[in-house]
């Protein structure tokens, strides 16, 4: 990369804001897919709106190749640096901006971590919905790229019917703003093209995210099977119910291994389990909770665990939510592939 660039970023986010050494470039060689590994000419981590413009005009002018990335959790290469790019880090830009109960949203910078959304409404009763595995550490910049889901998308969508409106930085340089206070603002929907795009089409710096109130009732149940097929019957039994789960996850044994073996939420010795969550009104909630149970025995569980507490519930998501990170136990190289089935 020419020297006179380097020099021009380096002059827009101050020399603790850029990165050059070989060494210190290895952190972002990659992301969630770590087969893929491409270390980036330059990086550097702006602080405001202003100065994402202006280093990507810098870009533009110069035709440099830019790549935006969030914390890197991201599995399908999203963030990969181009090797005579400069790699455009959102980490620092991690302030929440605005909280606006009475309306039921928040407008965040990207770099702000998926959970500290939920964590800041929490005392008010709101929640942020789409949870992915990650959510302890994604950025919320990352999530809007990727349209980020979780284990609670069947019921709840994806980061794309949360998203109100964006503030964007367009490859040229140019500062847009899509959406608007509603989740469906009048015009084009640009802000659904946004939503997904990998970074392929705007750098995002502001994101005005929907929230929603922490439902009354929440019951949650693991049931064991002695295969994964019993496990899929099951599912269909409780869809064809017409009971629709905030959340199912189908984990099998090897799966159920690893996590064990890395976080030891003390799931089941069996071939497959299924976690089912409901929420909603009380008592909704009770009977329908009644009857997934009964299509979990009428599929031959093995066994059924009822979470009493919030803490046990917390132990089956976080068994759950560590299975990714816990494959890395089995191999180091694996292939993840989500596969999505209408129902």
């Amino acid at each position: 990369m020419e020297s006179h660039v380097i020099t021009g970023l380096e002059r827009i986010v101050g020399p603790d804001g850029i990165v050059r050494d070989d060494g210190e470039l290895l952190t972002y060689e990659t992301d969630g897919l770590v087969k893929l590994r491409s270390k980036p000419g330059v990086a550097v981590l702006p602080t405001s709106a202003e100065q994402v413009q202006r280093v990507v005009r810098l870009c533009h002018e110069h035709k440099v190749p830019f790549v935006a990335r969030g914390q890197g959790t991201g599995l399908s290469g999203g963030a990969m640096p181009h090797p005579d790019g400069v790699l455009i880090v959102m980490t620092r830009m991690n302030r929440i901006l605005d909280v606006d109960i009475p309306n039921r949203r928040i407008t965040v910078e990207p770099g702000v971590m998926n959970l500290d959304v939920s964590k800041a409404v929490a005392g008010a009763g709101y929640y942020y919905a789409p949870d992915p595995s990650s959510q302890v550490i994604c950025s919320i910049g990352g999530n809007l790229a990727e349209n980020s889901g979780g284990a609670h998308c069947l019921k709840y969508g994806f980061t794309v019917h949360h998203v109100l409106g964006v503030e964007a930085v367009l490859p040229d340089g140019e500062l847009v703003r899509l959406g608007g206070p509603a989740l469906d603002a009048p015009g084009l929907d640009l802000l659904g093209v946004l939503v997904g795009s990998e970074g392929t089409l705007a750098v995002v710096t502001k994101v005005v995210l929907n929230l929603l109130r922490k439902p009354a009732a929440v019951e949650t149940l693991l049931a064991a099977f002695d295969s994964t097929e019993a496990a899929g019957n099951a599912v269909s039994g409780i869809i064809g119910a017409g009971i629709i789960p905030a959340a199912v996850e189908m984990m099998d044994r090897v799966t159920i291994e690893a996590a064990e073996a890395a976080v030891h939420p003390n799931f089941p010795k069996t071939e497959a389990i299924l976690i089912v969550e409901l929420d909603g009104a009380e008592a909704d909630v009770s009977a329908l909770f009644t009857r997934v149970e009964e299509v979990c025995n009428e599929a031959r569980a093995s066994e059924i665990q009822i979470a009493r507490t919030a803490e046990q519930r917390a132990r089956f998501w976080q068994g759950r939510k560590a299975a990714y990170a816990a494959m890395g136990r089995v191999s180091q190289s694996y292939y993840v592939q989500e596969v999505v089935i209408p129902v």
